[in-house]
């Protein structure tokens, strides 16, 4: 699209979101019960958030660049940046945030069959379905390859046995995309197939674990003799570790990306510290790291702008995922640890009103986990070592 038509086209979305986003959905989050997950059992905050999601679902910019017949709104993704810079203008939330988005809807459009698409994308687009990943295991995290849950051939569908571990949101979802082991005789890389099924299907239980946060969006996922059709297989039998690499790359992207709606580090600093006579930030050592951290955040933002247009192109993200997610994981803890500073011993609340429970710190604490989910730091680097920068022994 060219740059008139994407102005013409910013100026539309200025006058749709004006007209359609409740002033309500202006205003910052006031904690993680106050996103919008959306599926069968979720409960709306209030009449705004839901109107909110309703009238951006059914624009199709829930999803904006995947198919309209999926849910989509069929644009390119210059004209998704347009929207996203416009909402942020406004300030306007997310109106809906979901697994289904972020993981597993760009692996359907790519490895799922059509019934499978028609069946799942368009309620993922319109937050009717919540999705949780089954992924890691005890004794398979880092080597994910490792995994042991067990998938028994009957005929027309699998017996499925095993345990899941840091199973995000588990207990709140209503599916799950889950790898499971269909054959044990091939080396541990195959055998793997990637299905999805039903959190209520008899014989799966979820189990919340507790962080250092005092909350738990993490689970352990139990299988005691799970049906599971063989229609829920997605790409082939077997087959399903090179779904799960996809899939990954989206999830490295997506927790690398980290959280795009926190206020500026230089306005809470101005909040806390206050300002000198040059209407400065008056610490001036936090000044320079504050300086530092947003000049980096703004390098890394057009690096993955740059990254995802190559994607779209064509272009395989392959283990540049691994350096995106190991950068945006260490510069968002470096973010928060920047946000305690600038907060002061007011980032140190616990539980009070004006703290809103403690939302700072919980959050703060939080972000020890950016750099173990979705592979660990230390595994990230080894792929960098070895797949970008191609070292001796690496």
């Amino acid at each position: 699209m060219s740059e008139t038509n994407l102005d013409t086209f910013r100026g539309e979305v200025r006058t749709w979101l004006e007209a359609n986003c409740p002033e309500e959905m202006r205003t910052p989050m006031q904690g993680d019960w106050d996103v919008c997950w959306g599926g069968r059992n979720f409960k709306f905050q209030s009449d705004a958030q839901k109107v909110w999601l309703e009238r951006m679902a059914a624009k199709g910019w829930t999803v904006p660049t995947w198919p309209k017949e999926y849910g989509g709104a069929g644009l390119t993704r210059a004209e998704e940046k347009v929207i996203l810079s416009e909402m942020r203008k406004i300030n306007a939330r997310s109106p809906l945030t979901s697994f289904g988005i972020w993981m597993l809807g760009p692996a359907l459009l790519k490895f799922g069959n059509e019934a499978q698409k028609a069946e799942h994308l368009p309620q993922i687009a319109r937050g009717e379905i919540r999705w949780c990943q089954g992924y890691s295991e005890p004794n398979a995290g880092s080597d994910l390859a490792a995994l042991a849950t067990k998938a028994e051939d009957k005929g027309d569908h699998w017996i499925v046995n095993g345990q899941k571990v840091w199973t995000s949101y588990a207990d709140q979802a209503d599916w799950i995309f889950c790898l499971v082991r269909t054959d044990n005789t091939q080396g541990k890389h195959y055998g793997i197939s990637f299905v999805l099924f039903d959190m209520e299907t008899p014989g799966v239980e979820a189990r919340p674990i507790k962080l250092i946060s005092g909350r738990s969006p993490f689970c352990e996922t139990f299988f005691d003799d799970v049906k599971v059709l063989k229609t829920n297989l997605v790409g082939e039998e077997n087959k399903g570790w090179t779904i799960a690499k996809y899939l990954l790359t989206h999830e490295r992207e997506g927790i690398g990306g980290g959280n795009s709606s926190m206020r500026p580090l230089h306005e809470v600093a101005a909040m806390s510290l206050g300002l000198d006579e040059m209407a400065r930030l008056s610490d001036p050592v936090l000044r320079t790291k504050i300086a530092e951290a947003e000049i980096d955040e703004w390098a890394f933002n057009l690096t993955m702008s740059r990254k995802l247009a190559e994607s779209k192109a064509g272009q395989s993200m392959g283990a540049d995922s691994s350096m995106l997610k190991y950068y945006g994981t260490e510069l968002n803890k470096r973010k928060f640890e920047l946000m305690m500073d600038a907060s002061g011993h007011d980032g140190l609340e616990w539980e009070s009103d004006r703290s809103q429970d403690g939302k700072l710190a919980r959050s703060w604490l939080r972000t020890k986990a950016n750099s173990i989910e979705g592979g660990t730091s230390e595994v990230q680097l080894n792929i960098i070592s070895k797949h970008i920068l191609q070292l001796p022994g690496a």
